[in-house]
């Protein structure tokens, strides 16, 4: 049989208090004090990253066999009058 104070005493209690948890959204409290210099970073190396993998991929782009419509990366490839006849 169980004890009438067994119910009182147990249980997780009132605050739970996590001082050190570190996420990319911010942890426990999601408002960091420079929430706005790191949403500016991240954005700056997400568009860096783009345009180094933009740029790669547009010198490397290459097509063994002419398109039968345009393609809008045949604007910027570097390869697109030398695989399709039709740009020239």
């Amino acid at each position: 049989q169980s004890s009438p104070c067994l119910h009182l005493t147990m249980g997780g209690g009132g605050w739970f208090y996590v001082p050190k948890v570190w996420t990319p959204s911010g942890g426990w409290w999601p408002n960091p004090p420079a929430w706005k210099r790191n949403t500016a970073v991240a954005g700056v190396l997400i568009f860096g990253l783009s345009a180094v993998v933009f740029t790669i991929s547009a010198q490397k782009e290459r097509r063994p066999v002419p398109p039968f419509k345009h393609i809008p990366s045949q604007r910027w490839c570097k390869y697109a009058k030398e695989d399709d006849p039709s740009l020239k």
